[in-house]
């Protein structure tokens, strides 16, 4: 099988790329510096794409048989509207463009699996969270639903398209783990105002693993929750993390220290609580490696 990748070069993207080389695959990379791209990793064929200004070049389409999408900006910053529209463009125009190239191929890739989030879901308080739960109302919510909406744009032409909605990614190297591992091993991590929002989480070989398993499955279709099967509360989060480090973690964070670091929108999604069930993977045959957070912390930091 050879496979597109867009995002090719992040965590994710380049754990999937390694997996699907690992097992004879070939993988071709989307990228706005293809050059610096194939200097960092020569294996993957490299192509060049401005994502919110164009269509995929044709020719990276040529033998793919499956895509997979993992493009957009980072969500971690403040929300002014300037970095709205970075964010939306970034996921919702690149989505658009990508589809539009795909349809446009003179052979139209079989198969589009594109990442989600599971802020599509906004603020669930201690509700039990599946696939059938309707999108909530906030500005993050509605841009899951805008993005997810375009890569399923695609099946209408005989694509079978997976939507990950996924949970936050567990990885020391990125993301929300690594923001948290410094005041953790300072012995000043604690939960986040009163920490009794649930906080849905994914280890980066299930991310990995799900996106790879959804590429083979056939059955696999429609919006997936990606997240692992047993999501907690910040506070039980905050505990597990400093148990693993050896670490008191017992330090509370005010909303208002969150505010000020993050903004007060972004600061309600960080505080949003979405008790996430990945439902629909489970009942199609998906097993997760890491269900339970403490040996998936305790894997990704080697304890």
């Amino acid at each position: 099988m050879r496979v597109l990748i867009t995002g090719a070069s992040g965590l994710i993207g380049s754990a999937v790329g390694d997996a699907l080389l690992a097992r004879g695959d070939e993988v071709a990379g989307l990228s706005r510096a293809p050059a610096r791209a194939r200097t960092a990793n020569p294996t993957v064929s490299w192509h060049a794409w401005d994502p919110v200004h164009e269509r995929p070049p044709e020719a990276a389409f040529e033998g793919v048989d499956a895509v997979v999408n993992l493009i957009g900006e980072n969500i971690n910053q403040r929300l002014t509207p300037a970095a709205k529209q970075r964010i939306r463009d970034s996921r919702v125009r690149a989505t658009k463009n990508l589809v539009d190239g795909m349809l446009a191929a003179a052979a139209t890739p079989g198969v589009l699996v594109s990442q989600c989030a599971v802020g599509y879901y906004g603020e669930r308080g201690e509700e039990m969270v599946d696939e059938s739960t309707p999108p909530g109302e906030d500005w993050t919510a509605r841009l899951c639903r805008e993005w997810q909406d375009e890569a399923l744009a695609a099946a209408g032409s005989g694509v079978r398209v997976a939507v990950l909605r996924s949970a936050p990614v567990l990885d020391p190297d990125g993301g929300l783990l690594k923001e948290l591992l410094l005041p953790f091993r300072l012995g000043v991590g604690g939960p986040l105002a009163g920490g009794h929002q649930y906080m849905p989480w994914i280890h980066r070989d299930d991310q990995a693993g799900l996106i790879v398993w959804a590429l083979d499955n056939n059955a696999v279709e429609g919006a997936l929750n990606a997240g692992a099967p047993n999501p907690v509360t910040n506070r039980e989060f905050s505990k597990t993390l400093g148990t693993v480090l050896g670490r008191p973690a017992v330090m509370p964070v005010p909303r208002l220290v969150v505010v000020a670091m993050r903004g007060e929108e972004l600061t309600d999604q960080v505080l949003a609580s979405i008790r996430v069930i990945p439902r629909r993977a489970l009942d199609l045959g998906y097993r997760f490696r890491f269900g339970e957070l403490e040996p998936a912390l305790r894997d990704l930091l080697g304890r």
